[in-house]
C-alpha cells in the first residue's frame, strides 16, 4: 500500500508531519503490513513550509508510484493552489483510484477540485465559512475532528491530522493496529490549558 504525503510551499508543518509520523511509524514498526509512506511534491526541490521548515520531498508527481492514499495538508500555501488547475487535476486523478485525505485548509483545495460536492466535511475553524463556498452542497461540520465519507476524508485544523491518520490505520488495517501505533508514538492528548 502506497501512502503519499503532499508537500508544497506554505504547507503547515504539523498538517503533514503529524500524519507522516503516524503512518511512517505504522510502516516501520509493522513492515509485514506492506505499507510505504513517502512525501511528494510537484518538483524535486526544497520546499519551504508555513513556519519556515525546509524539506526535500521523497518523490515528485512524476516519480511517485500509484497511490492508494494521498494526504493533503493545509497552510497558507493552499490559497494559491485553489486556482491552480494543474494541482486540482492532479488531485482529481488520484481520487479516481484512491483515498484522498486532507488536514486543515487542505480541504479547501479538495473543495475547489470538486471532491467535496454533496458531502459533509470539516476544516480549520477559521475557514469553516469559506469551505461551502468552494463547491456545491458542502455541509461544513464544525464539531468533527475528521469526517470520513469513504473515498474522501477531511480533518479539522493541524493536530486533528494525527487523529485522522490513526483513523486511517484503523480503517486500512484494524483498530488494534491503530492502538499499537498510538501507543508507540505515545499519543495521549491531555492539553495543559
Amino acid at each position: 500500500m502506497n501512502i503519499g504525503i503532499a508537500l508544497f510551499d506554505g504547507a503547515e508543518e504539523l498538517d503533514w508531519a503529524g500524519p507522516w509520523e503516524v503512518l511512517a511509524a505504522w510502516a516501520q514498526q509493522f513492515p509485514d503490513d506492506g505499507v510505504r509512506v513517502f512525501t511528494l511534491a510537484r518538483e524535486n526541490r526544497e520546499i519551504t513550509c508555513a513556519k519556515g521548515l525546509r524539506v526535500l520531498p521523497d518523490e515528485t508527481w512524476e516519480s511517485a508510484p500509484a497511490m492508494d492514499v494521498l494526504v493533503y495538508p493545509g497552510g497558507r500555501g493552499t490559497r494559491a493552489e485553489l486556482a491552480d488547475e494543474a494541482v486540482l487535476d492532479w488531485i482529481r486523478g488520484i481520487a479516481d483510484s484512491g483515498v484522498v485525505a486532507s488536514v486543515c485548509t487542505g480541504s479547501l483545495v479538495l473543495a475547489a477540485a470538486g471532491l467535496l460536492d454533496g458531502r459533509p466535511a470539516t476544516t480549520h475553524w477559521g475557514s469553516l465559512e469559506t469551505l461551502p463556498t468552494l463547491g456545491k452542497d458542502i455541509e461544513a461540520r464544525p464539531d468533527d475532528r475528521f469526517v470520513d465519507t469513504g473515498d474522501v476524508i477531511t480533518a479539522a485544523g493541524v493536530s486533528a491530522g494525527i487523529d485522522m491518520a490513526l483513523h486511517l490505520v484503523a480503517r486500512l488495517h484494524s483498530p488494534e493496529r491503530a492502538r499499537d501505533v498510538r501507543r508507540y508514538i505515545q499519543y495521549d492528548p491531555e492539553p495543559p490549558v
